[in-house]
């Protein structure tokens, strides 16, 4: 990421230089140094620039008028997408923030006070310390929460509706269909009735590249709307804002639609990198939307859509001049050319004369020789995307020679050139021109990617804050690139660093490391790199990589040392970031695994894994209890088989919600809770009722379900309710089958509940069991198929003779695949 500072115009004509009065020894050294300002590494990489032929791509100083013209533009862009990118970076500084919140269990205000600390004592951006920060310590479930999102709701939220028109939009053939697709996807869920896509001229006037909603003749009329015309498309290109209209009837403005559709009117300019290319015009029959924020970005986001439409569509019936079926058979030729070829239109003045040719298409092979997008290209001027083509004897002397003439131009080697980050770069390329009507053809074929290649480097050197350089030893000329001169803090019209200076620019304790790096490079005439502080005049200090190659003549003597600086202070901090919350995690991670460890233990105290068989009146009882794999997911999974003061014998499990020590604490509490209700005699509907009472005043947030049962020995009467929970299976003669589902709300809930309770008479020989869903839930099933599969593997164990024996077969051949514990409890009536 780039710092948030204003761009140096390294070739502002105002400053003073060799050319406007410097001294002379200034002069002097600004010559010996040549283009030492303007050179990139990646122009020269691994020294085979410097040895290839003059025809292919070289970067070259600017000079004249052109050139300084077009060092301001870019200059303006330059700011333009600082501006943005500061704008944008808001976002990726609070997600830094809140890595730090939670990782490092600082407040809002301490966590952005601690990135502010650290990134001043890198001395880079609070943005560039945000993006290393997030990029070495997130983890990426946006897919997850994304799906988790959708699952939970069935309305399709704002960035599914933009997704689902962005998504039309690519398999859309033409601007028509796009307009459909905006209008389905997006905009009827909004309310609105119709949608026009409008395609701003170079002569003022308005082409209706797309519509969808309104009748077959209204778009035809509406097809063209010449200069002048107040319409609402119109008034939004003016102002280059948004022009909403309560009623367009009221309003008495013509447009499309207006007598079908005279309610709400909202104009949205369509463009992108500040250009803009056409207006989105959205039509309701009512009133128009209350105009919130959200609103206003999701009509914004639509309009880059139909912007991206216009510039790599063909409009519908005509639009961009394709009503002329010449100029139709002209894009259907163009479309089947196998090299990148331009359709240019002159814009002319008020004389007549052409002032600059408007890019009105291009075919699917066109690729921008200097790497740029289509999109930036497109709906250009020629001196916009390609401003030295106005050289004498360039491209743009050749365009007006052969729409003036007729004649066709053709070069087997023509020079391109194209300025990218104030850096000109030129290539060779086959080039053809003819002239169809009033349109100039323009087909080119490069011969070879070199300049694409340069500029790829070229990027990749600012992204990464690389600076390159080469030092001539014997000379003692030193060329720079412009990364290199910001990274030491010094001007551009400065002189460079010579290497063997470099100890007096580090940090005193850095000077031995520097030593033996230059020893190694200029003695041993070996590759070396190291890395150290750098001191720069303006007091910051900055922590540098920097690696180096000698550069041998035929002799295997060193004539001159070429390499690169990288800043990596970003990268430094981030690591004594990480280091800190590495510390954290570790201190909390120990504190988990001691709550896990006691967890476990409490667990197992109250409900050992095993336990053996019991005997109670004419019950046969045995438990199962498989716990969680992973400690961290100790749960709260409890049951019990007791002998009451009464005669009878509770029987119960249940499944407390969560996991780790506030589960196990809460299964504790209302197993003991239940025991000694249970002492009272009521029946079990009522021992839920008053249990949902103590899980929901006395715990806290515990929630829970449970089965609760009495048997009584001398009628074998069971009776039973159940608060959430899963019923009972009885399995008799061979057959299981649940019991009667009674009603009851899970534990916890609401202050006051009341459970229903079932009765059953059991014979001699029927099994009964108990269990909780950790036993058959599954992630890829449902809960009706899990169950009726343990129905299935219960039946089949009934033919085991002991009961232990059983329940471990329900246990192996469970069909459970999640982490969850497991309990489980088989009676047998003897």
């Amino acid at each position: 990421m780039r710092e948030n500072r204003p761009p140096r115009d390294t070739h502002d004509p105002s400053r003073p230089g060799p050319d406007h009065g410097d001294a002379p020894d200034r002069a002097s050294t600004r010559s010996a140094r040549g283009v030492n300002a303007q050179r990139t590494a990646g122009d020269r990489p691994a020294g085979q620039l410097a040895d290839r032929p003059a025809d292919h791509a070289v970067s070259r100083p600017v000079d004249g008028v052109v050139g300084r013209l077009t060092v301001t533009v870019e200059r303006l862009r330059r700011e333009l997408t600082a501006a943005r990118a500061e704008a944008d970076g808001r976002a990726l500084v609070e997600l830094a923030k809140g890595i730090l919140v939670e990782r490092l269990g600082y407040g809002p205000a301490d966590a952005i006070r601690q990135l502010e600390d650290l990134a001043g004592q890198s001395n880079v951006s609070v943005l560039e310390l945000a993006a290393d920060l997030v990029n070495q310590a997130s983890h990426d479930r946006i897919a997850d929460v994304a799906r988790e999102f959708l699952a939970s709701t069935g309305e399709p939220s704002v960035g599914v509706r933009l997704r689902s028109a962005e998504t039309g939009m690519l398999g859309a053939d033409d601007v028509q269909a796009v307009a459909q697709s905006v209008l389905e996807h997006a905009l009827r869920p909004l309310g609105a009735q119709a949608v026009a896509i409008w395609a701003a001229n170079s002569d003022q006037s308005l082409t209706l590249a797309g519509s969808a909603g309104f009748a077959g003749e209204e778009a035809k009329r509406w097809r063209h709307v010449p200069p002048g015309v107040p319409v609402p498309a119109r008034r939004a290109l003016t102002e280059r804002a948004p022009a909403a209209y309560a009623s367009l009837a009221a309003a008495g403005l013509p447009s499309i639609g207006q007598r079908e559709f005279g309610g709400g009117r909202l104009a949205v300019p369509a463009g992108a990198g500040g250009r803009i290319t056409g207006v989105l015009e959205i039509c309701w029959s009512g009133a128009l939307p209350s105009q919130s924020q959200s609103l206003q970005r999701q009509f914004e986001a639509l309009a880059e859509l139909c912007a991206t439409a216009l510039e790599s569509r063909p409009a519908a019936g005509g639009a961009d001049g394709t009503d002329d079926p010449q100029t139709a058979d002209l894009l259907e030729l163009v479309h089947g050319l196998h090299d990148p070829c331009l359709v240019m239109q002159p814009d002319v003045d008020a004389a007549g004369r052409a002032t600059d040719y408007l890019i009105k298409h291009l075919n699917p092979r066109f690729e921008d020789f200097a790497g740029r997008p289509r999109s930036a290209v497109i709906g250009a001027r020629l001196l916009e995307a390609y401003p030295l083509a106005a050289e004498p004897g360039g491209l743009f002397e050749k365009i007006e020679h052969v729409l003036a003439t007729g004649e066709s131009f053709r070069s087997p080697g023509m020079s391109l050139s194209a300025l990218v980050d104030g850096v000109p770069l030129t290539t060779r390329a086959r080039v053809s021109i003819s002239r169809h009507g009033r349109h100039a053809v323009v087909v080119w074929r490069t011969e070879d990617g070199t300049a694409r290649v340069a500029n790829l480097l070229q990027h990749a050197q600012r992204l990464g804050r690389i600076g390159g350089f080469e030092e001539n030893l014997h000379t003692g000329e030193i060329v720079w690139n412009d990364t290199l001169f910001d990274l030491h803090g010094l001007p551009p019209h400065a002189d460079p660093v010579p290497l063997d200076h470099l100890p007096a620019h580090a940090h005193p304790d850095d000077g031995h490391t520097i030593g033996r790096f230059l020893r190694t490079l200029l003695h041993h005439q070996r590759p070396a790199s190291t890395a150290f502080r750098l001191q720069r005049a303006d007091g910051i200090a900055r922590h540098i990589r920097v690696v180096a190659e000698p550069v041998l003549d035929a002799d295997a003597r060193i004539t001159a040392v070429r390499g690169a600086y990288q800043d990596v202070s970003a990268q430094h901090w981030t690591e004594v970031a990480l280091a800190a919350t590495r510390d954290q995690l570790a201190h909390t991670e120990q504190q988990a695994a001691e709550r896990n460890r006691l967890a476990l233990q409490l667990q197992h105290a109250i409900m050992p894994p095993s336990r053996g068989p019991l005997d109670l009146h004419d019950l046969h009882v045995a438990v199962r209890y498989r716990p969680a794999e992973k400690d961290h997911l100790v749960g709260g999974d409890w049951y019990d088989a007791l002998a009451l003061p009464t005669g009878r014998v509770l029987l119960c499990v249940g499944d407390v919600a969560g996991h780790g020590i506030g589960a196990a604490t809460g299964m504790v509490a209302l197993r003991n809770a239940l025991r000694g209700l249970a002492a009272t005699g009521a029946g079990p509907g009522q021992l839920l009722g008053w249990l949902n009472t103590v899980t929901h005043h006395l715990t806290d947030n515990v929630t829970a379900t449970t089965v609760c049962a009495l048997y009584e020995p001398r009628t074998r009467t069971l009776r039973w309710a159940r608060a959430g929970h899963l019923p009972p299976i009885l399995v008799r003669d061979g057959r299981a089958a649940e019991l009667p589902t009674v009603g009851g709300i899970l534990l916890g809930a609401i202050d006051q509940a009341d459970y229903e309770e079932g009765e059953i008479v059991l014979r001699a020989g029927d099994t009964l069991m108990l269990y909780t869903d950790g036993l058959i839930e599954r992630r890829d099933r449902s809960l009706e198929l899990s169950l009726a599969d343990l129905l299935a593997a219960a039946g089949d164990a009934d033919g085991l003779p002991e009961l232990d024996r059983r329940l471990d077969h329900l246990l192996r051949y469970s069909s459970s695949d999640t982490d969850d514990d497991t309990c489980l409890i088989g009676i047998t009536v003897r």
